[in-house]
């Protein structure tokens, strides 16, 4: 049975659709010897498939999900050309032998906070979806106070440079002083994936961020966990979110 390439390689767990899609667009991908186009479509029974010159991995009939509270001061990727500290590095020895797992979205390096890694690209998909409108609830210290004017624009949404946000929920947890400044925790749920979407929303109605910090992501929290600690999902947490597939 036929298939498109990109869900067969996220099947096998080498990234999600939207990435294997960039792997194919760079002509990474053959079938029996030709380099893939995007839409092309392959039977992995059948046809000889190879990433970068190499087989595909074969089918997994179990895949790997762990739950990291990641610190700030690491980039959510698989590695990095400037040598920084990736997330995989706070998790090697939990990745299965020949294996490999993928982040689930991204935090920015100064961010912290709960993320999934996976090995399995069509969830990978799923929870990315913008369709799906996965939930996501974050943290933030920002400096000063914080106006009821300045609640009501996030929660409304706000305009950025690639257009107005949707309607966010938002409310402030606690108001104090931070050492010699006066801080403000803000509380915040979007569905939306844009790049540094809740610092750049936070800028645009005037308030500088201290620290950010995802709480929730699809439901998943940090409950039991410290800064660099992982562990796998619990079998009701996993139920949860294979609905998503």
């Amino acid at each position: 049975m036929t298939e498109r390439l990109q869900k067969i390689l996220a099947a096998r767990g080498i990234a999600s659709r939207r990435a294997a899609e960039k792997l194919i667009d760079e002509g990474r991908v053959t079938v029996n010897g030709r380099v893939a186009g995007l839409g092309d479509k392959a039977d992995p029974a059948q046809d000889e498939i190879r990433l970068d010159g190499k087989p595909l991995p074969p089918p997994s009939l179990t895949h790997t999900y762990l739950l990291l509270y990641k610190p700030a001061g690491y980039i959510t990727s698989v590695s990095d050309p400037r040598g920084r500290r990736t997330v995989l590095d706070l998790v090697r020895g939990q990745i299965p032998e020949g294996g490999r797992l993928y982040p689930v979205g991204r935090l920015d390096y100064a961010t912290s906070g709960v993320l999934l890694l996976t090995d399995d690209g069509e969830l990978t998909n799923a929870l990315l979806h913008p369709g799906r409108e996965i939930d996501k609830t974050y943290e933030s210290a920002v400096l000063g106070e914080v106006t009821a004017a300045k609640l009501q624009r996030l929660a409304r949404g706000v305009r950025l440079n690639d257009g107005m946000t949707a309607p966010a929920k938002v409310r402030q947890k606690r108001h104090g002083s931070g050492g010699s400044t006066t801080q403000t925790v803000l509380e915040l749920t979007i569905h939306e994936g844009r790049n540094r979407q809740v610092r750049r929303m936070l800028a645009a109605v005037g308030l500088e961020v201290v620290w950010l910090k995802r709480t929730s992501f699809a439901g998943l929290t940090l409950h039991g966990l410290k800064p660099g600690e992982c562990r796998e999902l619990t079998e009701e947490e996993l139920t949860r979110l294979l609905q998503y597939k």
